[in-house]
């Protein structure tokens, strides 16, 4: 029963996808995301807040093809610089560094970009087989939440971002409390008094979410990258024949990375499921455990293909994970999810529970045009490798303004309105000074995105208590979520406490 409707939903969701529209949207953002994930220090946040404000006239399940498509195209783009130039074109690409570099100073750049692509591909197909199953189960388990399991979910999610920071816990948490107060301008929802507008009219009505994710994202990555020097990287000279015997992997390769796509895509997946945690950690996790399971781990960092399919894998499963938790609860669990989230409600649309049934033409369309999507960016990462090189070799001075023009544009564009325009270059300067001092615009925005529904959500839980915070902990799930959260808070002081009194030790 249960296989049934899961595939009856997922070929809905095909003949959604394969009208015409939405096929050539669904190819212009794969090939868009792909181009997006080739520059370094540009994800698919930044690729996403630049052409949100250019949907504004398409039909809602078009639009989020389209940046859908974008937001994991990014994913196998990111990957080529990661092979050719050993610099990541997105975070959640790091750990593909680590033995994708080393396999193309081998001579085997081909292999290496070919298997990655393969890899890709896998940790998306299953995510999204594994999104089929897992998001309509969620959604019907979060009919029965309340405003207080929502809003300590959205507490949850932040405070997993700010934990996954390492060292810059506290930083993450400034990030996310500036998010806040962006979030805070404007009108009180129960007093109707005007909060930090500081006498300005223009600041009633709140501040937009498209020109500040845009200018932390687009403007402030581009500064970050070129004060970075990023943008100075040179492609490894080498050329590509897709007849060539030497383009192609191996049998080995194939066969010794049997297992190591599984394992890389039901991580990924998790992580992605679990917000805060994302494509980043999950391929870095992936990783570490393919590391750990290997026969001869002392390979691992020297060229050895198990060690970039593992990542590969994860990043892509993560990717549609991280779809879950948008789609059936409304929580992002990443910036470039935040974004997206943004859009949808910039559209008037609510993700949570409701939406699988109120908007199946949206949702159902967009799983299955992930899965087409995967199918479409597995071939054109393979026989469009030569074209994307190809891309690398265009010199900065020449992106930086075609980018700059597009954030304006796009800011200007949502209001016409220079009070956008002035906020997308002062987020883009603040932007730029939280990449340098390490402070988080990922937990800035989904701050932002989060905190009309988190303020909404604590208001109905006291106004349902009459003011007693033990509505927090009286629901077993209420309960639960706040021992993850004390649990979470516990875990990372103990392990901030046990580092820092090694490093005592051995001072």
């Amino acid at each position: 029963m249960f296989l049934s409707e899961m595939f009856a939903n997922l070929s809905f969701g095909l003949s959604v996808a394969f009208t015409t529209t939405n096929l050539f949207f669904l190819l212009v953002g794969a090939f868009v995301g792909m181009v997006v994930g080739l520059f370094p220090g540009f994800g698919p946040a930044a690729g996403i807040a630049i052409l949100i404000p250019m949907t504004f006239g398409l039909d809602p399940t078009t639009a989020i093809i389209l940046l859908s498509g974008i937001y994991y195209g990014s994913m196998y783009g990111g990957t080529i610089t990661s092979i050719l130039i050993n610099t990541p074109g997105e975070s959640a690409t790091v750990a593909s560094t680590l033995d994708g570099y080393p396999l193309a100073k081998q001579g085997r750049a081909g292999p290496a970009l070919v298997m990655q692509a393969i890899a890709s591909f896998v940790g998306g197909t299953i995510g999204v087989v594994l999104i089929c199953g897992f998001a309509p189960l969620l959604a019907q388990f979060a009919s029965s939440f309340g405003p207080s399991e929502y809003f300590l979910i959205i507490m949850l999610g932040l405070l997993l971002l700010t934990t996954m920071m390492g060292d810059n816990r506290l930083n993450g948490m400034v990030s996310a409390l500036f998010g806040f107060a962006i979030a805070m301008v404007g009108v009180d929802s129960v007093s109707g008094a005007q909060r930090y507008t500081f006498g300005s009219p223009e600041l009633i009505g709140g501040i937009y979410f498209v020109p500040v994710a845009i200018g932390l994202f687009g403007i402030g990555e581009l500064l970050y990258c070129i004060y970075t020097g990023q943008h100075k990287q040179e492609v490894s000279r080498v050329s590509f024949s897709l007849f060539s015997k030497d383009f192609w992997p191996n049998t080995k390769d194939y066969f010794e990375s049997r297992f190591t796509f599984f394992r890389g895509s039901i991580i990924g997946f998790i992580a992605g499921v679990l917000p805060g945690s994302g494509a980043t950690i999950g391929s870095i996790l992936a990783y570490s455990v393919e590391k750990k399971v290997a026969k001869e781990p002392e390979k691992f960092g020297k060229g050895e293909m198990k060690g970039l399919v593992a990542p590969e894998t994860a990043n892509n499963a993560a990717s549609a994970g991280a779809m879950v938790p948008l789609i059936a609860l409304g929580i992002p669990g990443s910036g470039a999810t935040a974004v997206l989230l943004g859009a949808l409600m910039m559209w008037g649309l609510q993700p949570g529970p409701m939406l699988i049934d109120s908007n199946p033409d949206l949702v159902w369309g967009l799983i299955a045009s992930m899965y087409m999507g995967n199918m479409v960016l597995v071939i054109l990462s393979i026989v469009a490798i030569p074209l994307f090189v190809k891309f690398l070799d265009i010199p900065y001075r020449l992106v930086v303004p075609v980018i700059v023009i597009l954030c304006v544009v796009g800011a200007y564009a949502l209001n016409n309105s220079i009070i956008e325009t002035s906020m997308l270059i002062v987020m883009g300067i603040v932007g730029f000074g939280m990449k340098v001092y390490g402070y988080s615009p990922a937990a800035t925005v989904l701050a932002l995105v989060l905190g009309g529904m988190a303020e909404s959500t604590f208001l109905q839980s006291l106004i349902i208590s009459q003011g007693n915070l033990d509505i927090f902990v009286q629901r077993p799930i209420s309960l639960v979520l706040s021992s993850v959260m004390f649990a979470a808070i516990g875990i990372s002081g103990f392990f901030k406490l046990r580092q820092c009194l090694k490093a005592k030790r051995s001072a």
